[in-house]
């Protein structure tokens, strides 16, 4: 938190959604925003 994200912030969260760990999920929106949401008060 307290900058900008970078293309590899990405990594881990795509490579789960790539997983057969996540074969259960159908549909979700997934912030990878560093916090911003959680500060933007949106």
């Amino acid at each position: 938190m307290g900058r900008f994200g970078q293309p590899n912030d990405l990594d881990s969260t795509l490579l789960w959604l790539c997983n057969p760990d996540s074969r259960f999920v159908t549909g979700i929106v997934v912030a990878v925003d560093g916090g911003f949401l959680a500060y933007s008060g949106v």
